[in-house]
């Protein structure tokens, strides 16, 4: 009866789906995908155990160059980056 509806549906053999989105990622681990076809248009339906991560607002240039200017370590500059909210001088000066 589908068929006969334009329609079809496919199971996708997905091991975990990741939504991006500005603030945060949505993990969805061990999913069920379905892809669904209806009127030239495809569908994804998943479902599954959901996990959020918020993003983290510094870039890895961002980290080596705090890492470099203030002689620190990784964590050091993460964490002085975050502390200042993401300004590069404001968290070299902070570790000075």
């Amino acid at each position: 009866m589908m068929k006969q509806l334009g329609m079809s549906q496919e199971e996708i053999p997905a091991e975990e789906v990741i939504i991006k989105t500005k603030e945060k990622d949505i993990i969805i681990k061990e999913p069920h995908v379905t892809k669904i076809k209806m009127q030239g248009q495809e569908n994804f339906q998943i479902s599954g155990i959901i996990e959020e991560r918020e993003k983290e607002e510094t870039s890895e240039e961002d980290i080596k160059t705090v890492m470099e200017k203030a002689g620190v370590s990784k964590e050091k500059a993460k964490k002085a980056l975050k502390t200042a909210k993401g300004d590069l001088a404001e968290a070299i000066i902070s570790l000075q």
